[in-house]
Order: C-alpha cells, then sequence, then structure tokens
C-alpha cells in the first residue's frame, strides 16, 4: 500500500490551500495518519508523505475524497483509505 504510514512528523498543509478541519486517525499497528480537509479537498499527510484528494460526491454514507489512485472515506470517527483492493480501517484519535 502506498508508501504510508512511516512516523508521523508534524507537517502541515500550505497555508493557501484553506483547510478548516484537521483530524489525526490511528490505523491500529500501520501507525498515525493526518487528514486535512475542507469541502473541495483533502490531504492525507503520512510522515514526509503528502497526498492530495479532491471530493467525490456519492449516495453512499460519509465523505469522500479521491484520486486515480485512492479513496477516502470519513464516517463518523472512521476512516477508511480504500487503494485498488486493500483497504486500511483507522479511527480517529482527535483533534490534530
Amino acid at each position: 500500500m502506498i508508501a504510508l504510514l512511516l512516523p508521523l512528523l508534524a507537517l502541515s498543509s500550505p497555508w493557501w490551500e484553506d483547510y478548516d478541519t484537521r483530524e489525526r486517525f490511528l490505523c491500529g499497528d500501520q501507525g498515525v495518519l493526518v487528514v486535512e480537509r475542507n469541502d473541495a479537498q483533502a490531504s492525507l499527510i503520512s510522515g514526509r508523505n503528502r497526498f492530495t484528494l479532491f471530493r467525490v460526491a456519492s449516495s453512499q454514507p460519509g465523505v469522500r475524497y479521491g484520486s486515480d489512485a485512492m479513496e477516502l472515506i470519513l464516517w463518523g470517527d472512521s476512516l477508511t483509505l480504500e487503494q485498488g483492493r486493500r483497504k486500511l480501517q483507522c479511527t480517529r484519535t482527535d483533534q490534530a
């Protein structure tokens, strides 16, 4: 799965992306992810890696962001990251 879940560094997105929400998720033994988001896009941060995803309209439950490579689904305190047939389940730990 993407070069994901390296030890988290205190990275944040550039100010011009104007993310109004920053959340931290624990993904079992895989580590921690930070998601910064607004109504149009999200930035998934893991270690030194950052992935930008765009809001996806869907009748399915949850808030969805996606790219050609992956989809991120937020529903309550759960985050699901799908890449092809692989899924990673994470739980919100706090507001980052």
